[in-house]
């Protein structure tokens, strides 16, 4: 879809970082996407010394839920936002989609680009996050159970896909449609030509 024909290599990263750790849970997604980036990008490096990869992209999605800022939401509710990763099992998918259920949650991309460099350590990194807010009707319960018995969630940050019959349980989004999906193509391409533009680096060794 984007005109790209990636090989796709998974990381080993355990993608176990703790939310505690990050100042603006924003961060997190970020931080993942570099772990991940990184570890395939020296895996590849070590494997052949004389044929750097030209670019390693790492991205990881995540959902946050109570999309306002977490003290405004705090003093009004006493609600923290809650991370949302894939539901554990389809108790736990139903339990995320009624927490969202009439809501409005906030899908986080982050983005992490490695590439070679010819000074130490022998790579640079760029990353950034894109955000998208997306807004759920107020669909009855047994709407919610029968999404979750369908299972298509169920490996979904947040537990939904947008892009299936999850799109039946929103009425709005604010934002990137496809970092909804799972990728910022648009803010990709953005970071893509900057790079071009301002590192003489990039893409040249």
């Amino acid at each position: 879809m984007l005109g790209l024909d990636p090989e796709v290599i998974p990381s080993t990263f355990p993608e176990n970082l703790p939310l505690s750790s990050f100042e603006q849970i924003h961060e997190y997604p970020v931080a993942t996407a570099t772990q991940k980036a990184a570890e395939v990008y020296k895996r590849l490096v070590e494997a052949d010394p004389d044929d750097p990869p030209d670019l390693v992209i790492g991205a990881d999605t995540v959902v946050f839920t109570h999309a306002l800022p977490a003290t405004t939401l705090e003093m009004e509710t006493g609600t923290r936002q809650e991370l949302l990763e894939k539901p554990t099992s389809k108790a736990d998918n139903l339990r995320m989609l009624l927490d969202l259920n009439g809501g409005v949650c906030e899908v986080v991309s982050g983005v992490s680009l490695v590439y070679p460099i010819l000074t130490a350590p022998g790579y640079a990194i760029r990353e950034f996050d894109e955000r998208s807010l997306v807004y759920f009707a107020e669909n009855p319960r047994h709407v919610l159970e029968a999404y979750v018995e369908n299972g298509e969630g169920i490996d979904r940050a947040g537990g939904f896909a947008v892009q299936g019959l999850g799109a039946l349980l929103i009425r709005k989004i604010d934002g990137d449609y496809n970092n909804v999906v799972g990728f910022p193509g648009t803010a990709l391409f953005k970071m893509l030509d900057m790079l071009v533009e301002d590192d003489d680096d990039f893409l040249t060794i």
